[in-house]
């Protein structure tokens, strides 16, 4: 079997595998009944690359625009069992850090990017509001221009990196008529930017997904990131990218529960035989292993497309509706095999199953999906 991998990503792989293994996997359970991600892990990342790879050579970052990376990155986490806490790596990598090499001033680039590059500035996006979910044009919270600063008033909800974070992208009403959207970053510490409480949630308990508030935050207009009223423009440039990771990670995370399922069931017995020898068993990971390879080379066409700039809106959107619904599936599949102890927390399936439910609703909806896709088969 072919792959879009050559000897330089493999390496970089082991270094990533060695790494998780290290510095996450000891501490995740600990990660997940405190509901967040010690931030230094960030930093320790930084230190040997894995974060801020695509951030400018000159202010301390790799200058990859090669996403092969950021993939590998996924399949490693996914590998090890890492959920919430690894969200926090691939949203900084993947979504937020691309917003920032896009469309920092040089200003801004001196400022946040060295931080950014070495992990020591953790970053997050904040576009949904508790009255909103996936309609952005319905977005309340606003930046009242007051000479050369914005004062905002509002709310976000559901940010990941809502606790971590030091600078969050924020998308805000703009304008004398507040009905332009634009893009301001705050910065942790501003007076009045107030962190509400770390969401409790079905899954992915150590990614902390907060409730930002904001009541009279001034910041300054040097904060603007891009131009004033083009927030729409803005977010749809990195959407292939962000959906693309999310369908990835779930194929990732399929091919991690069927490895443990086949593990499982080789091992355990029932009725005096391995549950690897029953019909059903056998066929249930003959379906699986099908789903898995047949995925496999789309989302790798994905990749390369989306690496030579040419990854369709509705591709994008096909990447995410497929690898997020294939995740949900096979972990509750897989699980299933498991029996009664899928439904511990003795194994990494029931983890996985967990975590999984969130990905069909985050980055856009699978209904979101298949309205784009539809528009794309019906042009």
């Amino acid at each position: 079997m072919t792959s879009i991998y050559d000897d330089t990503h493999e390496l970089f792989r082991q270094s990533v595998r060695a790494f998780i293994a290290d510095a996450m996997v000891p501490h995740y359970d600990d990660w997940e009944r405190a509901g967040i991600m010690d931030r230094s892990v960030y930093a320790a990342a930084g230190e040997h690359g894995f974060v801020g790879f695509n951030a400018p050579e000159s202010h301390g970052g790799g200058g990859s625009t090669d996403f092969r990376f950021n993939a590998i990155i996924s399949e490693e986490l996914a590998s090890a069992g890492i959920g919430g806490a690894g969200l926090g790596l691939t949203l900084h990598n993947d979504i937020t850090v691309p917003y920032f090499v896009e469309y920092c001033t040089d200003d801004q680039r001196d400022r946040w990017m060295p931080g950014i590059a070495s992990g020591e500035v953790v970053t997050a996006i904040a576009m949904t509001e508790p009255g909103t979910g996936s309609d952005l044009r319905g977005i309340a919270t606003t930046a009242v221009r007051d000479g050369d600063e914005y004062v905002v008033n509002g709310s976000k909800t559901f940010i990941t990196n809502g606790i971590n974070s030091d600078l969050v992208i924020t998308v805000v009403r703009t304008g004398e008529d507040g009905q332009g959207m634009s893009l301001l970053v705050l910065e942790r510490g501003m007076p009045g930017f107030e962190r509400g409480r770390n969401l409790d949630k079905v899954g992915q308990h150590s990614a902390d997904t907060a409730e930002l508030f904001f009541s009279d935050v001034r910041v300054p207009a040097t904060n603007l990131l891009g131009e004033e009223g083009r927030a729409f423009e803005y977010l749809t440039f990195n959407l292939a990218q962000e959906r693309l990771s999310i369908g990835v990670y779930g194929l990732a995370v399929a091919e991690a529960a069927l490895a443990w399922t086949v593990e499982y069931v080789t091992e355990r017995t029932a009725f005096g035989s391995r549950l690897a020898s029953f019909q059903n068993t056998k066929f249930e990971l003959a379906e699986i292993a099908t789903e898995i390879a047949v995925t496999r080379p789309f989302m790798e066409q994905c990749i390369i497309e989306l690496n030579a700039g040419t990854l369709s809106a509705s591709k994008a959107a096909q990447a995410k509706l497929w690898g997020t619904e294939l995740q949900g599936r096979v972990t509750d599949r897989c699980l299933q095999m498991f029996g009664g102890y899928g439904y511990t927390s003795e194994y990494p399936i029931s983890r996985a199953w967990a975590d999984a439910r969130v990905t069909r609703i985050y980055g856009g909806t699978s209904e979101i999906m298949k309205t784009i896709i539809a528009k794309d088969v019906l042009a």
